[in-house]
């Protein structure tokens, strides 16, 4: 947690206020959240101020703010496409816990808040972006945009920055991510091809965020439970059919959970506005054990499993070898 439907909601929500926003400065309540900027608080700040946010995208559970390049600091090339010889941007990962908010000017202040970002957006008004994280696996970075692989977006922004020269570039730190399934750019027959190369389990597959990315323990436990997959089932004895309805299935799923804002099970993930997703009163597998089965009326049972559990239906889910 937070995975793909919580980030994307996250992004949808900071697109509107931070696209083309001016940061004014920037506040480092624990520096513990800067733990992946490898130039410590002060650089951090020095990188951002001044700056305007030229989009918010998303990649898998990945979210950067691509920032307009100064004509200072040995970052200006006028033979570049973009005029900037090394393009920045504001990366952010919520971990376990984090939170993106978007607060007015002097608002009353947010338990466990680790970095302000004072902004003026594009209509003028005075916003603060707050980073709340409990657990402190989330962080704040700038890193350096890179271009992708494949020439294509780096990401999901939807349709924000269509055509500018950011589009294609994505930050080193995120660059070893694979597209997500909701990305216009996912490959279905190359994922397919790889996914049924697999020995290893179906769900430790669906967690493999070098093949296809957002996907954690909530969506698969609901994939493999829509697709009657036992989560130790071997990728590679999946036929190809089934491994096309895998796919089909954890679009709608995930494009379903986007739609009602994510899940919240507790306090830790909020959207920018500091309100719940509803995805949860969907769930029929994930955090059910001990309820019937909506399929067969089988209690659904939790399995420790690789340091986390996995939820399944023991009567509709099982191993065939």
């Amino acid at each position: 947690m937070p995975e793909l439907p919580e980030v994307e909601t996250v992004r949808s929500g900071l697109a509107p206020e931070l696209t083309g926003a001016q940061i004014d400065s920037v506040e480092i309540l624990d520096a513990r959240s800067l733990k992946r900027h490898q130039g410590g608080p002060t650089d951090f700040v020095q990188n951002l101020v001044g700056r305007r946010v030229l989009g918010v995208v998303r990649r898998g559970k990945f979210l950067w703010l691509p920032l307009e390049p100064r004509a200072t600091d040995n970052e200006f090339d006028s033979t570049l496409p973009a005029g900037n010889s090394r393009p920045l941007a504001l990366v952010g990962h919520l971990g376990m816990s984090g939170q993106m908010l978007l607060r007015d000017a002097g608002a009353a202040p947010d338990k466990l808040t680790r970095v302000i970002l004072h902004f003026t957006n594009s209509k003028g008004e005075h916003l603060e972006f707050r980073f709340v994280d409990q657990r402190i696996f989330g962080s704040l970075a700038i890193d350096v945009l890179i271009p992708t692989a494949d020439s294509k977006p780096g990401g999901f922004s939807a349709g924000v920055g269509a055509g500018s020269w950011w589009e294609n570039l994505i930050p080193e730190s995120a660059a070893h991510i694979a597209r997500d399934p909701l990305d216009p750019d996912f490959d279905d027959a190359k994922v397919l091809a790889k996914l049924r190369t697999k020995s290893t389990g179906i769900k430790r597959v669906l967690l493999d965020q070098g093949l296809w990315s957002g996907i954690g323990n909530i969506y698969a436990d609901e994939t493999l439970w829509a697709t009657k997959l036992h989560y130790d089932q071997p990728a590679n004895t999946v036929s190809l059919a089934k491994s096309k309805e895998i796919l089909s299935t954890v679009r709608q799923i995930l494009a379903r959970a986007v739609a009602v804002g994510g899940t919240s099970f507790d306090d830790q993930y909020k959207n920018v506005n500091g309100e719940s997703g509803y995805f949860e009163i969907s769930l029929n597998a994930y955090g059910r054990s001990g309820t019937p089965c909506a399929r067969c009326g089988t209690p659904i049972i939790r399995e420790n499993w690789a340091n986390r559990g996995s939820h399944f239906c023991p009567k509709c889910q099982r191993v065939n070898r």
